[in-house]
C-alpha cells in the first residue's frame, strides 16, 4: 500500500487494497466528516466523482475505488455482482468505517441497494444515481443483443485499454456482467430487495438513453421505479433531471451532492 499526504490536518491516502486474488486502488480523503463511498458504473472509475466531490467539498470523508480490473487495480478471476458487493466490505473494513452513506450510480446503484438492505444498522443511507431500477428488461433476444454488441467492440477494446475508458476484461466477460444484471434487475429479484432496505434512500434519474439502449427502453425501465417508492416510505426521488445516463454526473453533479445532503441531514436528526 501507498499513501500520499497533501496537507498535515487532512491527509489523503491512496493505496491498494487486497481482496481474495486482486488489488483494488481506493483514494481516501480522510478527516471527521461523514464518510461517503462512491460506487462506480459498470465500467467506469473513480474519477467519474471528482465533480460530485467538488460539490460536496471537505465537510464530508470522500471513498473511492476502481472496482475489479478497472481504473489502476488488478484483474481478478472473479467479475460476479455477488463479490462486487462483497467488495464493498473489503474498502471500508481496510478504511476502518464503520457507517457509510453510500453513492452508487448506474451498475452501483444495484451495489448500493444490495449492501443497504442487508446491512441497516451498518449503512447511514444511499443515494441511487441511474440505476437499480426493477424492471424486466432482459429476454433472450435482449441477450443475444448484448452479446452481438460486445463482439462487435472486441476488436476495438484492447486499443482503448490503455487509455483506461475500458476495463482490462474480455468482451466476453463485459457481456456477462451486463447479462448479469438483467437478471439481478428482474422485480421478483430486485424488488424483494429495495422493499427490506430501512434506512433513507435517495433516487436521482435521468432523462433519455444510455449505451446500447434504443427508444424509449431506458425511460420505460425507470417507470419500475414507482412501485417501489409506494411501497417503502424511505425510498424517496429526490431529482429527475434533463441529462441522459452517460451524462449525468458531469452535467447534473449538483443533484447528486443535494440529495447527499438531504441522507446526511436525516441521521443527524435522527441521533
Amino acid at each position: 500500500m501507498t499513501t500520499t499526504t497533501n496537507h498535515p490536518t487532512n491527509p489523503i491516502w491512496t493505496g491498494m487494497v487486497t481482496v481474495d486474488d486482486t488489488e483494488l486502488a481506493v483514494t481516501d480523503t480522510g478527516g471527521p466528516g461523514i464518510p461517503v463511498v462512491y460506487l462506480n458504473g459498470q465500467f467506469a472509475t473513480q474519477g467519474y466523482w471528482k465533480r460530485v466531490i467538488a460539490e460536496l467539498g471537505p465537510g464530508f470523508r470522500h471513498i473511492t475505488y476502481d472496482e475489479r480490473a478497472r481504473g489502476k487495480s488488478k484483474k481478478s478471476a472473479d467479475y460476479s455482482f455477488a463479490t462486487c458487493v462483497r467488495d464493498v466490505d473489503a474498502i471500508l473494513a481496510a478504511r476502518e468505517v464503520d457507517r457509510p452513506l453510500l453513492v452508487g450510480w448506474s451498475y452501483g446503484a444495484f451495489v448500493g441497494a444490495h449492501w443497504a438492505g442487508r446491512n441497516p444498522d451498518r449503512a447511514i443511507g444511499a443515494v441511487l444515481v441511474d440505476g437499480a431500477f426493477p424492471y424486466d428488461w432482459l429476454d433472450e433476444a435482449m441477450e443475444q443483443r448484448i452479446r452481438k454488441l460486445f463482439r462487435r467492440l472486441n476488436w476495438v477494446l484492447p486499443l482503448l485499454r490503455p487509455t483506461g475508458l475500458t476495463p482490462r476484461m474480455s468482451a466476453e466477460q463485459q457481456a456477462n456482467s451486463n447479462i448479469e444484471i438483467g437478471r439481478i434487475s428482474r422485480e421478483r429479484e430486485l424488488g424483494p430487495v429495495l422493499d427490506s432496505i430501512t434506512v433513507p434512500v435517495r433516487y436521482v434519474v435521468a432523462s433519455g438513453t444510455s449505451f446500447g439502449s434504443k427508444g424509449d427502453e431506458q425511460e420505460q425501465i425507470r417507470t419500475g421505479l414507482e412501485a417501489v417508492t409506494a411501497r417503502n416510505s424511505n425510498i424517496e426521488i429526490s431529482a429527475k433531471v434533463a441529462s441522459n445516463h452517460g451524462a449525468l454526473l458531469r452535467k447534473d453533479f449538483r443533484a447528486i451532492a443535494e440529495a447527499v445532503h438531504d441522507v446526511a441531514a436525516l441521521d443527524r436528526v435522527s441521533r
